[in-house]
């Protein structure tokens, strides 16, 4: 099945683009910007928007047409396909099971400063209504903060004796995150305990495709909670017994 991106009318290609020039405000920053939407293939381009934001620096909202269709069935993509279950059917899941307290260890790692993501998911008031491990019967969660280097946290891990390591990844300009996410995994081989936790990261520009390339047993989105991760975490403990 081929399909196009979505507007007014099924399949008829309208796109819009926003992004930032080192240029000032100008009808020639205008055309500029018409012109790169008209470099990535798109037709009867219009800047609906244009503001100066700093000295030197503008910025552009552009519609456009893109004749490109793509085949969607032949994509394929890389994601976890377990239903979450609900608080309750986890903690019973842990009691039957696995008949111990699972140890969460998390951390917003390396020089990321946002503990949002990590504090939705651990923290016992949670996010949304969907509360956090802390929460949760059956589960010791120690949420570690932000900036916390990766041989810090490796360390902390080791000594409340992790089950689970939990990463939280929101700055990822330059791809800082990627690199991050790598020593980390390359840190824990080299500390023979790569293989005796279950490695799981989330963050804005996280998939699950993008995790496993990574070393990671798992990546969790926008759109995850709590529920994800331990129904991910646990029936992978599960599943080492």
């Amino acid at each position: 099945m081929k399909i196009k991106p979505y507007g007014d009318t099924l399949n008829d290609g309208k796109v819009q683009l926003s992004f930032t020039l080192p240029v000032e405000r100008s009808p020639k920053g205008i055309a500029a910007a018409k012109e790169i939407a008209k470099s990535m293939g798109l037709i009867n381009t219009s800047v609906v928007h244009s503001e100066s934001i700093e000295n030197g620096f503008s910025f552009y909202i552009v519609y456009g047409t893109t004749i490109n269709a793509i085949e969607f069935d032949e994509i394929h993509v890389e994601e976890i396909t377990q239903t979450a279950l609900s608080r309750k059917d986890i903690e019973k899941l842990i009691s039957e099971k696995l008949g111990r307290e699972i140890v969460f260890v998390g951390a917003s790692t390396g020089t990321d400063a946002h503990t949002v993501g990590i504090d939705a998911i651990m923290n016992m008031k949670g996010f949304a209504g969907h509360y956090g491990l802390e929460r949760y019967s059956g589960v010791v969660a120690h949420n570690l903060g932000s900036q916390v280097l990766n041989e810090e946290f490796i360390k902390e891990a080791i000594e409340k004796k992790a089950d689970v390591l939990l990463v939280s990844q929101t700055v990822t300009q330059k791809d800082v995150h990627l690199k991050n996410l790598v020593e980390l995994v390359e840190l824990l081989e080299a500390e023979g305990l790569r293989d005796k936790v279950i490695l799981i990261v989330g963050g804005a520009r996280i998939t699950h495709e993008i995790a496993k390339e990574l070393g990671f047993d798992a990546g969790f989105g926008p759109g995850s909670f709590a529920e994800d991760v331990a129904t991910f975490a646990v029936n992978e403990l599960i599943n080492k017994k």
